[in-house]
């Protein structure tokens, strides 16, 4: 719209300085033949007495010829930028760096298409590696499966052809069993949320709830996984806090963090959960003691399939879905969710708006 508008103002610009060359030209004409004493045999004289005779003919033609050629070139102008967009279109949507290159009229449409294609191909290549993040993940599952079955399989098998094993034997095929069994329980976990964040569109059914009581029921849920790390969980919240929300999804953000705390703490130490309220927001922050995590993992730390630990045997290395849909679904409630690690401290802040809230 603006460089129509520039276009058109250029055009009538033209226009006007075409009509003011046209009568200085003929003002200068007649200021030269006035300041000269003619015989009336000149051939110049003649020559312009017989056009003065025909001015109007002329004034006509010389109008007509110039504003149609000035109405033609501009006329022109949009079809040639047209075809230079075209061609800009097919930069923009090449697998290479090269850049759309327009006229200077079209400068700002050149760096509007030069940023959506850095966009592109920024949103191309992120989607290529969490692609192929998912690719690798899927297929150290699929080894992993293997694992956990075999191990059952042949404790049960020795079970079943040692009837008269001890029972301190019995007991500790059977452990080993169980344990291997719910790692095989957390790898098909890990499957379906991968379908899951696939298939599913993430939406919201808000209701009233006490942020207290949902965090203290989460440390009440976690105490078994606490007690195996020798883990403290103290909650802090100076004041009762309502918040219109989903509590099932903002519970699954909650309950990740935790999970997250509890993997990473070092054994025996201190998480610390605090709800406040900040004017206008209200603020969750889940803090615990662990290896610092560095600056680039920090960073992608809420990337679809990035796990923290790369260890594929971990029982703290899942999917790497976790914090990615925990952001989606903090950013659904109008949020933000943030990772900071420093001097052995892991702290993840939610904040979400308060101004529904009670």
């Amino acid at each position: 719209m603006h460089m129509g508008k520039a276009m058109f103002l250029r055009m009538l610009a033209a226009l006007a300085v075409y009509t003011a060359f046209g009568a200085a030209l003929y003002l200068l004409a007649m200021s030269f033949f006035r300041g000269r004493i003619w015989q009336g045999d000149e051939w110049i004289y003649r020559a312009a007495s017989w056009a003065y005779l025909r001015i109007e003919w002329f004034v006509m033609g010389y109008l007509t010829a110039g504003y149609l050629a000035i109405l033609y070139h501009f006329w022109k102008k949009p079809f040639s930028y047209l075809d230079a967009v075209a061609e800009a279109a097919e930069t923009m949507y090449r697998q290479d760096d090269s850049m759309v290159s327009l006229p200077p009229q079209l400068s700002q449409t050149e760096s509007r298409l030069n940023r959506a294609k850095l966009q592109f191909l920024r949103s191309e290549r992120a989607a290529r590696e969490a692609e192929q993040r998912k690719n690798d993940l899927v297929t150290y599952l699929a080894h992993d499966l293997k694992t956990p079955i075999t191990s059952i399989i042949g404790y049960l098998t020795l079970l079943e052809d040692e009837p008269q094993i001890s029972q301190e034997t019995r007991g500790r095929y059977l452990s080993i069993a169980r344990e291997k069994a719910e790692r095989l329980d957390d790898l098909i976990n890990e499957f379906f949320e991968i379908t899951r964040f696939n298939l599913s569109h993430i939406t919201l059914e808000k209701t009233w709830v006490s942020l207290e009581r949902m965090l203290q029921q989460l440390v009440f849920e976690f105490e078994p996984m606490l007690r195996e790390k020798a883990l403290r969980c103290e909650l802090t919240c100076p004041e009762p806090v309502r918040l219109e929300c989903d509590p099932d999804k903002l519970g699954r953000v909650l309950d990740n963090l935790l999970k997250n705390a509890v993997s990473y703490s070092y054994e025996g130490s201190v998480i610390r959960i605090g709800l406040f309220r900040e004017g206008d927001k209200v603020k969750i922050v889940f803090e615990n003691r662990g290896d610092t995590i560095p600056e680039e993992k920090l960073r992608r730390i809420f990337d679809q399939f990035f796990r923290l630990d790369s260890s594929r045997s971990s029982r703290s290395g899942g999917a790497g879905l976790g914090l990615s849909i925990a952001r989606q679904i903090v950013q659904l409630h109008g949020g933000t969710v943030t990772a900071f690690s420093q001097n052995h401290v892991i702290r993840f802040e939610v904040t979400l708006p308060a101004d529904t809230g009670m």
